[in-house]
């Protein structure tokens, strides 16, 4: 079996990393266990010329990265030499039935020459030099009949069709069917790649891409993004394997997945407003942002659904295998509590690798007791639920990735102390009785008005424990409408005992876990230092634990302030009652004025105010 991510860039394309070189995408898909990857950039002259350099022949239409330039690293293990296949992404903006279309593909040649020739045939259409990803005013069409002409061994596959702006079904900028883009030359098209938005059983709701092999690829800007998605094969190792593969399905098995929702393009939004909607949600508000009234970036389950011909759900009988992965650096984060790009993840990433082989293999092969020994407890637990497709997903709009959640801040804190107690297949037994339990803790709240009183994903089981860690009892309409209302500005007026500490933290949660909001971007306010300790208390409770909020600022006005005016480097001290009588006194002495300090100080607070009428008595200078 191999695993093939033939859709990359190199350092030529914008937006990429250095390090996309073939030494380091080498030495990458060993880490991955990626058996073949594409060179991406054949148009670029410059990257053609280095892949001369430093490839030489392996099987029939393949190349292997020559040994000199090998880079020897542990962490890469055992694993066998990939193969490159020569591919290459352009991007065509052109006219078409009185619109602007933009439609990116992705083509895969039999070798160097075929890409010499390709891509001496576009560079008389445009400019191939600025960009490994070449943009050129070359209708798709066209652009296929070019390369059949040149070479009939060529692949042509368009790239990740349901992005909004630059796809075969772009929102934006692509068309409503396959025939409308390429026309007679349609029969010449086998298979779609999919895109990290969407996910095979989306596909499947167009009965029009039935007879389409259905590929994943990772787009990948940088080599430790290979294998985000890829593709599982189990055919001769050859260009011609591939091309068979690829073009009747053959030798495909099936692919590995991003969660769809995980896709910076699955819902609809607005990102500058950290807004984002279902289809359904969009639909109310007629594409426009309610925040800012902007137009909304329509994703790609909007799309599906607007092209769709079959109900969510459907399954495509005799379709290929798949399977949803995460990326192992985002496992480990989402299991530790730390940043996928932190110190601590990376270095665990690299002494799981050195110990226990390639990332494919630790996610999809190794038994969970293998993985413990090397990776603790609560790793070894992520990837379990990994497996079994136990996660929690919070869907990507508008150019951000979505979120996928492994464990709540709560178990986080909780579960490695509760984990130590057990080992080996124990675990497993353990979480079954944890499912087993919850599964009877948790009442039946089938009624839609109880449902929408709870905001939080916990449901208060009946004890004083449970109790504590949610977030509010009941919200009343008033405010539940107070914590979901999504306009840049809104006025809760209500009087005492109302609950609005309770609304204000409610919509705090909501901004958090709903919007996405970072904790970085947003200050709560309050009157009293009691009211602020509570909306702590409250929000750290709900979240499990004080390293989230500590991010957030939280105080009355006089506290925040006080600490702006102090980062800021202002040096100053608040007086105490002592130090303004002292004052008031000096003051009323040196100016004779025939004030009690009481008044006095209660004069010079209404002129700060602005309140003129009542600080006749005082002088302007005070």
């Amino acid at each position: 079996m191999y695993i093939a991510d033939l859709h990359i860039h190199s350092r030529y394309s914008r937006a990429t990393s250095k390090d996309c070189t073939p030494e380091y995408l080498d030495l990458w898909a060993r880490r991955k266990g990626i058996s073949i990857v594409g060179t991406g950039d054949f148009t670029h002259p410059a990257w053609r010329q280095e892949l001369e350099e430093k490839l030489e022949p392996a099987e029939d239409g393949l190349y292997v990265l020559k040994e000199e330039y090998r880079i020897k690293d542990e962490t890469a293990g055992a694993s066998a030499a990939p193969r490159f296949v020569i591919t290459g992404e352009i991007s065509s903006i052109y006219k078409k039935h009185d619109r602007v279309r933009k439609v990116h593909s992705v083509i895969l040649l039999p070798g160097l020459e075929a890409a010499e020739c390709l891509a001496g045939k576009l560079e008389t259409i445009g400019n191939i030099h600025s960009d490994g990803r070449p943009i050129l005013g070359l209708d798709c069409h066209d652009l296929l009949e070019i390369m059949l002409e040149l070479n009939s061994e060529s692949i042509y596959i368009p790239a990740h069709i349901w992005t909004p702006h630059f796809s075969l079904f772009g929102a934006f900028s692509g068309f409503d069917t396959v025939e409308e883009c390429y026309e007679d030359l349609t029969p010449y098209i086998h298979a779609m790649e999919t895109g990290l938005s969407s996910d095979p059983p989306m596909n499947w709701r167009l009965s029009a891409l039935d007879g389409y092999q259905l590929v994943s690829n990772s787009d990948a800007h940088s080599p430790a993004k290979l294998g985000r998605e890829a593709n599982l094969l189990d055919m001769e190792l050859s260009y011609k394997g591939l091309q068979t593969a690829i073009q009747t399905g053959e030798g495909l098995v099936g692919t590995i997945e991003f969660f769809p929702e995980e896709g910076k393009y699955h819902y609809d939004g607005h990102r500058k407003c950290h807004l984002c909607l279902s289809p359904l949600d969009a639909e109310k508000y007629s594409g426009k942002c309610p925040v800012c009234g902007r137009k909304l970036t329509i994703g790609v389950s909007h799309r599906v659904e607007q092209l769709a011909d079959r109900e969510e759900g459907f399954v495509l009988p005799g379709a290929k295998a798949f399977e949803s992965l995460v990326p192992l650096p985002e496992v480990i984060a989402a299991s530790t509590g730390h940043s996928a790009a932190s110190r601590k993840v990376e270095n665990q990433y690299y002494e799981m690798l050195t110990a226990l082989g390639s990332e494919f293999s630790i996610l999809r092969e190794l038994p969970i007791e293998d993985i413990q020994k090397v990776s603790g407890r609560l790793t070894a637990e992520g990837i379990r639920r990994l497996r079994e497709g136990k996660v929690e997903r919070r869907p990507g709009y508008d150019g951000e990735y979505g979120t996928i959640r492994l464990f709540d801040q709560m178990e986080l804190d909780g579960m490695d102390g509760q984990l130590s107690l057990f080992t080996g297949v124990e675990m497993e037994e353990l979480s079954r009785m944890e499912t087993a339990a919850a599964a009877m803790a948790v009442p039946d709240h089938s009624s839609e008005q109880e449902a929408k009183q709870r905001i939080e994903g916990t449901v208060d089981a009946g004890g004083d424990e449970a109790a504590s860690h949610q977030l509010t009892s009941v919200l009343n309409p008033q405010q539940e409408a107070a914590v979901t209302a999504i306009s840049r500005t809104i006025n809760v007026a209500a009087g005492p005992g109302t609950g609005k500490t309770k609304t204000l933290v409610a919509h705090a949660f909501h901004l958090l876990e709903e919007r996405g909001v970072k904790p970085t971007e947003m200050t709560a306010v309050t009157f009293t230092n009691q009211a602020a300790r509570e909306m702590r208390e409250r929000l750290e409770s709900q979240l499990g634990g004080k390293r989230f909020i500590s991010r957030m600022r939280i105080g009355t006005f006089h506290s925040i302030c006080y600490d702006i005016l102090k980062k800021s480097g202002l040096e100053f001290t608040l007086a105490d009652e002592l130090e303004m009588k002292d004052t008031a006194e000096e003051v009323i002495a040196d100016r004779e004025l025939n004030l009690p300090v009481r008044q006095f100080l209660r004069q010079v607070s209404a002129r700060k105010c602005g309140l003129e009428k009542e600080t006749e008595s005082v002088p302007a200078e005070a």
